[in-house]
Parts: C-alpha cells; structure tokens; sequence
C-alpha cells in the first residue's frame, strides 16, 4: 500500500529538483477580480460575475507596455487566463472575462470587451504601465472582440477613449466578417458569410492602429477564417493603411495555433510600443 505513495513523493521531489525558479527578472505583481463595468449604476448578477480582469505585471518596473487578452470560445463560452508565454515577457498582461450568448446578445459582448480595454486605458498607471503603450489582442472570439473595438470607434468612444490612441491591435485567428454566433442570433445559418455592423471587416479604416493579423493553416482552419483575415489584409492594403501584416502559420490548426502566434505577438509589441526586448525571457 505504501509503494503508490513513495512513488508519488519521489516524483514530487524530482518536480521540485529539476523545475526552474523565477529570477528576480520574473517577479510578477498579479490582482485578480476585478470588476470593471463601473460605468453600471446596478450591475445585473451576470454582469457581476463575467465582467471581471485579471492583471499580471512586471515587478519593480515602470512605464511597461500590456496586452489586454480576451479569450476564445464563440461567444458562447470560454473563461478569462493569462497565457504564461505572455505572463513571462517583462510586459503586464490583462485578461478579461465578458458575458456570454445565451445570457446576452449583440452588443452586449463587444460593449463589454470596449469597457475592459478602457478600465486598463484609465487604470493602467496605477500598476506602473503606460496607457500609450497598450496592444488589445485574443483567440478566435476574442480576436473578433479586438478587430470590433478597434475598428468600429463607436465602442470605445462610448467610454471616452478613442480606438486610435491603442498602439496596436493583433486579433489571433478572429473573425472578419459578422461572428457566427451573431448570425445564429439573427436565424443566419453560419455557412452564409454575412458584413453588416457586426463585421469588423466592415470598418476597416486607413487611420486605424497597427495591425498584426494571425491565422492557421487555410487549409486546417475554421471555415474561410484564413480567408476573412486575407481579405481584411487586402482591403487595408488598399486604403493604404501603414502598418498591417498577416501570417498563416502552416500546419496548424485553429486550436493549434495560439502558442505558435504567441512569438509573433511578442515581436509585435515590441515594436508599436518600443519595449526593451532585454527584458525578454
């Protein structure tokens, strides 16, 4: 009987042994729960629990640049973490949770994702970061969530920041055209491609932030996602926007993809907010 659990204790131990500890260059300040739809007299209950962030930032620095991280699941599910790939950049990250379909509808998820981004425009300060210096991206919904915000300036503005003040905007695998889970909403079947007001390949503008669109493999992808993203690319490039890049990462799929897009990511931040990349780990 005691063999199962000597075992257990050795591979603890060895855990222990070979894992590598956080240098003083790691030391990392994390606040988690906090609620940040303030702009609510009376919050409802679910407004309460799905509106909330949590932060991870750089210990012992200042005027540091952060990723606001909306996390995937179509809307319809899915919970807020900080990826650690980020976590351990010497960037602060913040990661929102938002209200999910069936509990709401259009705009509710968006108008959520614009409160997040403004609470950590108006707060970051306070934890060391500088509100210039400030990239909004996430997987799949949550890139969808990073494309309408930045592109349609109504969401935003609604919280007295403007979409083009953000250094940069880098939607991982997100949704161009009108989300499906919104057409769904609106009886749309999801293999009908939709671009009305809840598509941000709709408002697509020349002056808007610096762009980093990501995508698997076209041919392992979500339905058309590469090709929404193309499309995106294409159209910007046609306005004349300065800054838009896109990367198909080969072999993967659209669950894959999120850690090989994580580097891309990074490079990208380092660039629109000029972080010292010796901070780098």
């Amino acid at each position: 009987m005691l063999r199962p659990f000597l075992i257990y204790l050795v591979l603890c131990l060895v855990a222990c042994l070979t894992s590598t500890p956080l240098s003083a260059d790691d030391a990392r300040v994390r606040v988690e729960n906090i609620f940040y739809r303030t702009d609510v007299e009376t919050p409802t209950p679910i407004m309460q629990e799905k509106c909330r962030l949590d932060i991870s930032c750089p210990a012992g620095e200042n005027q540091f640049a952060t990723i606001v991280w909306f996390h995937g699941g179509g809307l319809t599910s899915g919970q807020r973490s900080i990826p650690r790939e980020l976590e351990r950049s010497g960037i602060a990250v913040v990661a929102a949770s938002y209200r999910l379909h069936p509990d709401v509808s259009a705009p509710a998820y968006i108008e959520d994702a614009a409160a997040a981004i403004a609470w950590t425009v108006k707060h970051i300060k306070e934890y060391g970061g500088a509100a210039d210096r400030i990239v909004i991206s996430g997987h799949s919904a949550g890139g969808y969530l990073a494309a309408m915000t930045s592109f349609d300036k109504k969401y935003l503005q609604a919280f007295g920041v403007d979409a083009d003040s953000l250094a940069g905007v880098a939607p991982i695998s997100g949704q161009m055209i009108t989300h499906f889970t919104i057409r769904k909403e609106n009886g749309i079947e999801d293999t009908r491609p939709v671009i009305d007001g809840y598509a941000p390949l709709n408002h697509i503008r020349s002056d808007s932030s610096p762009l980093l669109l990501v995508t698997g493999d076209r041919e392992q992808e979500l339905l058309g996602r590469y090709e929404e993203n193309a499309y995106t690319w294409r159209m910007l490039k046609q306005l004349k926007h300065p800054d838009v890049t896109l990367h198909e990462l080969g072999g993967y799929d659209h669950g894959q993809m999120v850690r090989p897009a994580f580097p891309l990511l990074l490079k990208f931040v380092d660039r629109v907010t000029a972080v010292d990349t010796t901070s780098r780990k």
